[in-house]
């Protein structure tokens, strides 16, 4: 593997940084059950950082036109914040490490995430993370969420950076697809699923914890 002049590493949050992606896939399960909807067991796991306009069709696709994405986000949403209120928000093995390492090396840090920009802040004000970051790009700045390339397009112009010149760090495949697209050297530290030989060809390395990333500047 040639190495690369990186000068920003863009991280996503849910998955990557925070172990939080496994509360969605128990939550959507009971969110939809709430609603009526039967939620095949594969249907949460391609729900991973699927964003704005996909998510709202994707849904409607299993389940119909009338299908309230809205109204069942909103419930989900609230599954989730209850069983961090009894667990915290934890972090990845190795999260907080990485992003001290890649600020005393001179490596710029950004986030890319299908969260909202008051429920990042809070979550990062909490695992006192908020300051690690020089750049912050939320889904409700972008016109479409992942896996378009926008967010992380948005993130590269908000560091003053080519794609070329940035590392993201992703765990799932909509999140993969969004950096690539964007043009980013893409790292995937899998979370609940491996890569399969479709999206290993958008990948500049997998690796198996973040504290690995130091191994490919």
């Amino acid at each position: 593997m040639n190495k690369i002049d990186i000068k920003a590493v863009i991280f996503d949050l849910d998955g990557t940084l925070t172990d939080t992606e496994k509360y969605y896939q128990i939550a959507w399960p009971k969110a939809l059950e709430h609603f009526g909807y039967k939620c095949e067991p594969w249907m949460p796991l391609e729900l991973r950082s699927l964003g704005r306009p996909f998510a709202p069709l994707q849904f409607k696709e299993w389940f119909g036109e009338d299908f309230d994405y809205n109204e069942v986000r909103e419930y989900r949403k609230a599954i989730v914040a209850d069983m961090l209120k009894e667990t915290g928000i934890p972090l990845k093995p190795g999260a907080k490490e990485i992003l001290e390492w890649l600020r005393e090396h001179g490596i710029l840090t950004a986030l890319a995430t299908a969260n909202d920009y008051e429920r990042t802040k809070g979550y990062l004000t909490k695992l006192g993370l908020f300051e690690h970051f020089d750049k912050i790009i939320c889904a409700d700045m972008v016109k479409e969420g992942k896996p378009s390339p926008d967010i992380y397009s948005y993130a590269c112009e908000k560091l003053s950076l080519s794609p070329d010149q940035t590392f993201a760090v992703e765990d799932s495949p909509n999140g993969v697809t969004s950096a690539y697209l964007a043009g980013c050297n893409v790292i995937m530290v899998p979370d609940l699923t491996q890569p399969d030989a479709e999206l290993n060809q958008k990948l500049y390395a997998c690796v198996d914890s973040l504290m690995e990333i130091q191994n490919l500047f």
